[in-house]
């Protein structure tokens, strides 16, 4: 039987008052690119052969495995079969994002897909690091499918510490191979996704020695698994390395190596060679490697975090208007939860930061391209800008996301805490976001170095680039009155993260002024050297937003709702981190209810407009895959239906009654 549209979320969509449809063209990039995704979707999210009979969450780890194998290749199978169809209009890079980012590819295999790697970093890798006789062989046998590879850089014993990875890669030049080699336990490769029985390949990170010196770490090409037979190669060690918190599909594995050979010609060259005789040749510019550490990073912050944040403002925003409980007012009924102030304050940011996220990916994905396109001809200027912001965003906006999608499902009570709801599982994937392709901690100290000699560079007048010129100018701000507007928001955050970073950067200064060395002055400082790049991301994406809409042509209807959206936010990160704006900014003592009031205005004005926002995200119920999220409403019949494909409630009387509860009840009689 057909489900009618719940009559609260009708009422709901009847409120609003934007166009939605003009705010997901906007989101999309255009009313075109809009169409094109709702095409793109409707292929993939369409084929039978991609749905699941059994939810994920009843089947065996082994069958979860395989299940994302199978689903994987029909995926990949149907790339081409779209590109050559009549309705192909999206290019390649939207098709991938698609797949492997927070839409399609989670909707069909939700604890992620094995084959993620191959196409985000080992082909990216050998297109950044090989020479074009390199990229020609191994890209066309990539793309085509023909291998499957993966990137193997972590180790049991070393991370983010790259310097320190173990595996070793020593050229003979009497055989013109390298030899490959993995010295001890802690040197084995750990985590790359595909490892464990998915791919054939893998570019793996070792340190080069030849000629009897090490020249550090470089990437070389190696078979893993014999392309017929898929039988480990000789000398290779390899597994999955077990179940996890989640992601348990992508099929990490383990790796080592015992003097496994292979060709001169399977290290990347071009940034760095070994000639056949094993004399060295280094890039004139070894930075030339930066960009592609970048690109993940990147992705991250643009396909992931968005795409989580903003499926967890949607189920938690349509459940709260569906849910009745308690009553406001005596004799009224019961109120729709998201009635509730508190209610609201758990669901609303996570609207404004997943809009926030956005346009701050955007700036970051655009300066990316900007940069990489300038990187071959040796124009390197923006390189460490677009690093630090790469760093610091990834690291903040996962932490964020992570507890944005706490809250949404806090926000949904006791059936947020099932698997139906597609809770635990989005958990899983926004946390192992904080820690994968560099851990949190380390990125924010990363992004501190490029922040210490900024600083550094504004005391001595020397033009700052574009997400650090607050830092000439973020004193003379302080002496304005306080008042709520935008403008002077946006000034709060830059006091804050100025006046953080002039602070270390004074404090480590003294430090070694006065006898400390500079190592142990920065470690003595790490906790508020972090605590300044957090500050100066969330500067930075509160300073995009308002440009956003200082730049956008939008209707003002639309623009009105963004605009309390984005005053939201600021007085959200303002309350939460009060101390600062009252240390740092022009706030003062008796200005802090301005703030609260405002935040709690922007509330009550987005409240009519709750659905209507997150119905402009315009994500398929497949994507969201949740029985509180559905576009209809009707919730406690998916929980019903739900419940009932649970492998127990398929037999009225389950076998362990006959083998263990029958007779220890009768044994007591």
């Amino acid at each position: 039987m057909k489900l009618t549209v719940n009559a609260d979320l009708l009422k709901e969509r009847e409120k609003c008052t934007f166009d939605v449809e003009e705010l997901t063209n906007f989101l999309d990039g255009g009313a075109t690119q809009t169409l094109n995704r709702r095409k793109l979707e409707n292929f993939f999210l369409s084929d039978p052969r991609l749905k699941d009979e059994v939810p994920m969450e009843y089947l065996s780890h082994k069958e979860r495995y395989e299940h994302a194998v199978r689903k994987s290749c029909i995926l990949f199978q149907k790339v081409n079969e779209w590109q050559q169809s009549d309705e192909s209009t999206s290019s390649s890079m939207e098709i991938y994002k698609s797949l492997l980012g927070g839409s399609i590819g989670s909707a069909i295999i939700k604890d992620g897909t094995p084959f993620s790697v191959h196409y985000v970093m080992f082909i990216p890798t050998i297109m950044g690091q090989g020479t074009l006789e390199q990229q020609g062989y191994w890209v066309g046998r990539a793309f085509s499918n023909q291998i499957i590879g993966t990137y193997a850089q972590t180790e049991l014993g070393h991370g983010t510490f790259i310097r320190g990875l173990e595996t070793t890669c020593t050229y003979d030049p009497a055989a013109e191979e390298f030899i490959l080699n993995s010295p001890t336990l802690t040197s084995y490769k750990w985590w790359p996704g595909g490892l464990g029985h998915t791919c054939n390949y893998a570019v793996v990170m070792a340190q080069l020695y030849t000629k009897g010196e090490c020249f550090g770490i470089h990437p070389f090409i190696v078979q893993l698994r014999d392309e017929e037979t898929w039988n480990p190669m000789p000398g290779i060690k390899i597994g999955e390395i077990g179940s996890k918190l989640g992601m348990n599909s992508t099929n990490n594995g383990y790796l080592a190596f015992d003097k496994v050979r292979i060709p001169r010609m399977n290290m990347l060259m071009k940034n760095a060679q070994v000639l056949k005789d094993g004399t060295y040749k280094k890039s004139v510019n070894d930075k030339l490697t930066y960009g592609t550490m970048i690109f993940v990073r990147v992705v991250i912050v643009r396909d992931l975090v968005c795409s989580y944040v903003s499926k967890a403002a949607i189920i938690a925003t349509r459940y709260s208007c569906v849910r009745r409980q308690s009553e406001l007012k005596p004799g009224a009924g019961e109120s729709q939860i998201l009635d509730y102030q508190t209610q609201q304050y758990k669901i609303f940011p996570a609207i404004a930061l997943s809009l926030a996220y956005k346009f701050a990916a955007m700036w970051l994905w655009d300066t990316y391209n900007e940069v990489t396109s300038q990187l071959d001809l040796g124009n390197l200027g923006k390189l460490p800008e677009l690093h630090a912001m790469a760093c610091c965003l990834k690291a903040v906006s996962t932490a964020d996301a992570a507890v944005a999608v706490t809250k949404c499902r806090l926000a949904c009570g006791g059936h947020g805490y099932m698997n139906c709801s597609n809770f635990p599982n989005m958990y899983a994937m926004t946390s192992a976001t904080e820690t994968y392709e560099g851990e949190n901690t380390v990125l924010l100290l990363q992004t501190a170095r490029f922040l210490f000699k900024s600083c550094h560079d504004a005391k001595c007048n020397l033009i700052l680039t574009e997400t650090v010129s607050y830092l000439n100018t973020f004193k003379s701000s302080r002496r304005k009155t306080w008042n709520t507007n935008l403008e002077c928001m946006n000034n709060a955050f830059t006091q804050v993260a100025g006046s953080k970073i002039e602070n270390c950067y004074f404090t480590i200064n003294q430090l070694v002024n006065s006898g400390m060395s500079q190592e142990d002055a920065w470690n003595e400082n790490t906790i508020k050297l972090t605590q300044a790049t957090e500050a100066h991301c969330r500067a930075f994406v509160i300073n995009t937003f308002i440009t956003t809409l200082k730049t956008v042509k939008l209707s003002a209807e639309l623009m009105k709702v963004l605009t309390e959206l984005c005053k939201l936010i600021c007085c959200h990160w303002i309350i939460n981190q009060l101390g600062d704006f009252l240390q740092y900014s022009n706030l003062k003592s008796n200005d802090v209810p301005s703030v609260q009031s405002l935040l709690e205005e922007c509330l009550r004005c987005i409240r009519p407009n709750a659905v209507g926002l997150v119905d402009s995200f315009d994500v398929r119920d497949e994507i969201l895959a949740s029985a509180l999220g559905v576009y209809d409403g009707n919730v406690y019949e998916r929980l019903i239906e739900d419940a009932n494909k649970s492998p127990l409630n398929q037999d009225p009387v389950n076998i362990s009654f006959y083998k263990y509860l029958k007779p220890f009840l009768k044994s007591n009689l």
